[in-house]
């Protein structure tokens, strides 16, 4: 489990989070929202160790992250938005380099995952477009096997199969051990794959729930006209998309972007709301 408890964070004066409280629970992937700038990389990185908190704590199984123990260090693993490999090596041999501090690592489901994948794990990084060096990154992050895996954006520069199998992926390599956190701008791309959804704002999170509770106290209609009581509402072909508070307890789909924006467009009333 991973516990952020009354977490300050700024880069010098620039303040980024102020006394948040976050919590991720096992068998779960969580989808991580906001707005660019609002401290998606930032939180992946405290919880990683990679940034130590001004305030407050962040603990992963009851271990501070900015320790960065070797036992806590080789159960996560933190895929940024970039490729980061060499260019002169391939992405076999990465892997099996990497892979040698993770014991959990799996040569072979790796191989498996760059042919589900259309990659040839032979020829080196530089001789692979952005798409297959993304692939190839996250075919060694989810054969690491990590206990915590995060992601950022990890459907930058795939073209749409390689979006399906990305979620394919997800969806059948998932434990119930597991906790998987993707922070993302490409909401469509994981929209039926995440659970909870986490949503930052400036200085603060918005929404930290599953989609079960956002179903319970939001509503979300298509209908031919505006509804000038929704919290949030969207113009698409043919009508529009209306979100309103669930007063009387009737069940709808989650729409994740109509409630992204919601929340950023309505801060205070969604924040009430998922208090």
């Amino acid at each position: 489990m991973i516990t952020i408890e009354n977490l300050d964070f700024a880069y010098g004066k620039q303040k980024v989070f102020e006394n948040i409280n976050l919590s991720f629970k096992e068998n779960h992937i969580y989808g991580l929202l906001g707005e660019n700038g609002v401290g998606k990389t930032t939180l992946l990185k405290i919880i990683t160790g990679l940034n130590a908190p001004k305030n407050g704590s962040c603990t992963v199984d009851n271990k501070t992250a900015f320790d960065r123990n070797p036992d806590f260090l080789q159960d996560i693993f933190f895929l940024p938005e970039g490729v980061i490999a060499p260019s002169y090596i391939s992405p076999i041999k990465y892997a099996d380099r990497i892979g040698t501090f993770y014991p959990k690592y799996d040569r072979n489901l790796f191989i498996d995952l760059l042919k589900e994948m259309d990659v040839d794990g032979t020829k080196k990084f530089e001789h692979l477009s952005f798409g297959q060096q993304k692939k190839a990154m996250f075919c060694m992050a989810v054969a690491l096997r990590t206990k915590y895996l995060l992601l950022d954006e990890p459907t930058n520069g795939l073209d749409i199969p390689s979006k399906s199998d990305f979620r394919r992926i997800m969806a059948h390599h998932t434990t119930d051990e597991t906790i998987v956190i993707i922070s993302t701008h490409q909401v469509k791309d994981v929209e039926n794959l995440i659970d909870p959804i986490v949503i930052l704002a400036k200085d603060d999170v918005l929404v930290n729930a599953s989609i079960e509770e956002i179903a319970s106290k939001l509503y979300f209609s298509f209908d031919s006209e505006k509804n000038d009581q929704a919290i949030y509402s969207e113009m698409v072909p043919g009508g529009y998309i209306n979100v309103v508070r669930n007063t009387e307890g009737i069940e709808s789909n989650v729409l994740i972007e109509p409630l992204f924006n919601a929340a950023v467009r309505n801060r205070q009333v969604i924040k009430e709301l998922f208090k």
